[in-house]
């Protein structure tokens, strides 16, 4: 049985998916499929040893998220972590794009 926090952080990844272009949505699918694990874990483990290394040219801190984001497809108590912060950053984006149209006025 598929638990609720995979189920929302598909939905969540859903809508991220669509609005990659083209070659990164069929890429995110791609990587996405169950068959797709074996290649998943060490692209996220790499990301994520990446984005600790930030400080350093061309790496940064924001490969830590979509290393997170692919390992939390694979280890399940990384998935409500991983859902608090893509909705928290969704509202915040929000409230961003908000103040910044209301400057533009």
């Amino acid at each position: 049985m598929v638990d609720r926090n995979k189920r929302r952080l598909d939905l969540h990844l859903d809508r991220w998916q669509r609005l990659l272009p083209g070659w990164a949505g069929r890429a995110v699918r791609w990587l996405r499929r169950p068959s797709s694990r074996w290649l998943r874990i060490p692209i996220g483990l790499l990301l994520i040893v990446g984005g600790l290394l930030g400080f350093l040219p061309v790496l940064g801190f924001w490969m830590l998220l979509p290393g997170l984001l692919l390992l939390s497809l694979d280890l399940p108590f990384l998935r409500l972590p991983m859902r608090v912060v893509i909705v928290r950053s969704r509202t915040w984006l929000r409230r961003l794009g908000r103040r910044h149209n209301a400057r533009g006025r």
